[in-house]
């Protein structure tokens, strides 16, 4: 028994079968339907009938299923457990992890900082509402202390009222470009150009920045050790799907069985 290992051929028949089973054009239809944001929908709902009835016909020669029955996720799980068993990651393994990727584990930056929001509205002009933040902007370069009269008096956001505090904030708070002028530089202070944001135009001041801290092997150590685990078992389980693919017959699809692809 063999499979074709190209994977950019269209299929040259229409009929789907894996080791002499048909799967049914209504069953590739219904399929097909759970696929429409792939590029090729067809191709993805026929490899996804293809993993499921190989895995429906070893757990039958495996005894884990009667014939004719569905294939249901305990027994995918029973079947994978038998034949896929994957060893937990040692302590050393973890600690090469921790290692290896400290920036992952890190208490988060932390941001103090206020704001006034020119903010663009249908009725205001672009450039009118810019040349307002600009005018505000160059007086506190000059005159910081005025920072909070100003966001009382020009800001169109609610935290005007509080002289602009924003409070503290982390990474994903805030939209993109907020974050990205207020978290990727050391500047203290009113920053030193407009952030142009899909709200508007607003004028910056960082008062305080906190550095995140290095978090201790301890405290991640579970959550490296599952991680490693998925990381395993997904190897392990493509590395399953690639030999039961590569031992089959397949017809009505091209397959490509080099690892991870089966599980896309």
């Amino acid at each position: 028994m063999s499979t074709v290992l190209s994977s950019n051929m269209t299929p040259s028949i229409d009929e789907l079968s894996i080791n002499g089973v048909v799967i049914d054009a209504a069953a590739i239809a219904t399929e097909t339907g759970l696929h429409a944001d792939e590029v090729n929908p067809d191709h993805a709902a026929r490899r996804a009938l293809v993993v499921r009835e190989l895995l429906m016909q070893r757990a039958a020669a495996k005894g884990l299923r009667i014939a004719g029955t569905e294939l249901d996720d305990e027994i995918v799980d029973r079947l994978l457990e038998m034949e896929c068993a994957t060893p937990s990651p040692s302590e050393e393994e973890c600690l090469r992890y921790y290692a290896a990727n400290g920036s992952k584990f890190r208490s988060p930056d932390l941001v103090f900082a206020r704001h006034i929001l020119f903010a663009l509205t249908e009725k205001a002009a672009m450039t009118r509402v810019r040349a307002r933040a600009e005018e505000a902007h160059r007086e506190l370069v000059q005159h910081a202390d005025r920072f909070d009269a100003l966001a009382k008096t020009l800001s169109n956001c609610p935290s005007g009222q509080v002289g602009g505090n924003l409070g503290q904030l982390s990474r994903g708070e805030s939209v993109p470009e907020f974050e990205s002028a207020v978290f990727d530089s050391t500047h203290i202070g009113v920053l030193p150009g407009l952030v142009n944001t899909r709200y508007g135009f607003h004028i910056v001041s960082v008062e305080r920045r906190i550095a995140g801290l290095a978090l201790p092997f301890e405290a991640v150590r579970k959550t490296i050790e599952r991680y490693l685990s998925e990381h395993v078992r997904h190897k392990s389980i493509q590395q399953y799907l690639t030999l039961l693919a590569s031992s089959a017959e397949v017809r009505g699809i091209t397959l490509d069985v080099r690892p991870g692809l089966l599980l896309q």
